[in-house]
């Protein structure tokens, strides 16, 4: 590779990254016979040398100076082996060499890298503080199966429809399993940040505009393992529904301005009920007696509960599709209501964006979408009754009620 100005800039954005690095190393490397070998000096020139070797040499070149750094941080692992076992040290030079070599090639990349590199060596303590003091068995084990099914499982369950009406898709399915299994830790995070009185209520509140729905089951499956908590994961649940018509208001708004106006009305009162029986649990619930630490048991997911909200939505989709095709394409009310089982927001755009397209007025869309937006409720008064069991959900179906007898009587104001 030739010598240029842009070379020249991505061989000092390589000693930067050997810099930034070293500099780091250099801290922890100690003074006096039992200092770490490698410091500043070693990582910058380690970066620099990657960089050159890519440039001058190509992937041979540099295939060989990995081998020399590799080797050289053996035979210094072996000598100081006895005093410090660690090998980080070693691999964060053979890190650096890598992204000095990267930097020649994708400069803004290698630069970000190598300030998560330094970051992670820079907490190295606090991580360790948190991993064995803080965290418990069962949170890391709960970790982990989270991050085999994000990570592992769905990327490989197929994105296809399956089964009779072909309208179950494997993945979707398990990304609500992936989105309850979020929210639930969530949930479980902000407890332990907060306590139960002000974290769950609030983690229903953001976790709503994910999935009110799955929110609603994953606070009954906590509710149902802690009966302590149940009237927090009330409140959560029904706030979750305050971020469901604040959602649905934004997402008409961008879709199809008519349409939201001639809304309004049900979208107020919707989301003012909410509000209110909401904020009614959340203020019994700021009352109570805080919990001591120890009381504040639990653990951030049940995998179980996850599943089961996936089967019942199944089940509803199903469900749905059967009436469809029993009854044929009867109107645009049915088919935005059999949507609205499976997700209120998508029903609503649909019925929006044929008014913005001037196919139905926005004054005809408003009916659709209330029944849509019933059928939700539906939805989620089942989800509330299978995970968090009858008591849990006659708490929540009244909000519920509430809530869309409120959307509804804003149409009937609106008329008027």
């Amino acid at each position: 590779m030739p010598l240029t100005d842009h070379l020249v800039v991505r061989l000092a954005i390589s000693l930067g990254i050997g810099l930034l690095i070293g500099a780091e190393r250099e801290r922890r490397k100690g003074s006096g016979p039992s200092r770490a070998p490698a410091g500043i000096r070693t990582f910058s020139l380690a970066s620099l040398f990657g960089g050159i070797s890519l440039a001058v040499g190509g992937e041979l070149l540099l295939s060989v100076a990995a081998a020399a750094v590799a080797m050289l941080s053996i035979v210094s692992y072996k000598v100081r082996s006895k005093r410090d076992p660690g090998i980080t040290t070693a691999v964060a030079l053979l890190t650096t060499l890598l992204l000095g070599a990267l930097a020649v090639r994708q400069p803004s990349l290698a630069a970000a890298v190598a300030v998560v590199v330094a970051v992670l060596l820079a907490a190295r303590t606090r991580m360790h503080r948190f991993v064995r003091d803080v965290l418990t068995e069962r949170e890391l084990q709960d970790g982990l199966l989270f991050a085999a099914a994000a990570l592992v499982i769905l990327p490989l369950t197929p994105d296809q429809p399956v089964g009779p009406f072909g309208v179950l898709n494997l993945r979707t399915l398990w990304k609500l399993v992936v989105i309850v299994m979020s929210i639930s830790a969530a949930g479980y995070i902000a407890i332990r940040a907060l306590g139960p009185r002000f974290g769950l209520p609030l983690a229903g509140l953001a976790s709503g505009f994910v999935s009110s729905a799955a929110t609603i089951g994953s606070m009954g499956s906590r509710a149902a393992e802690e009966p302590r908590l149940r009237r927090a994961a009330v409140a959560a649940a029904v706030l979750s529904t305050v971020s469901t018509i604040i959602q649905m208001a934004v997402l008409l708004l961008v879709t199809d301005r008519a349409t939201f106006l001639a809304m309004r009305f049900s979208l107020l009162f919707a989301g003012v009920a909410a509000i209110i029986y909401g904020a009614l649990f959340t203020i019994k619930t700021a009352s109570e007696k805080p919990q001591s630490a120890d009381e504040q048991t639990g653990r951030p997911f049940n995998l179980t509960t996850a599943i089961v909200f996936a089967a019942t939505v199944s089940a509803i989709l199903l469900t749905s599709a059967a009436v469809n095709r029993w009854l044929g394409p009867a109107g645009l009310a049915i088919a935005t209501g059999i949507a609205g089982f499976a997700d209120t927001h998508s029903a609503a755009i649909s019925v929006a964006s044929l008014a913005s397209a001037e196919k139905i007025t926005a004054h005809d869309a408003v009916r659709p979408i209330l029944v849509g937006l019933t059928t939700n409720t539906i939805t989620k008064a089942v989800v509330a009754m299978m995970t968090g069991g009858r008591s849990f959900a006659l708490q929540i179906i009244p909000g519920l009620l509430l809530v869309i007898l409120a959307a509804w009587a804003g149409l009937w104001l609106g008329t008027w």
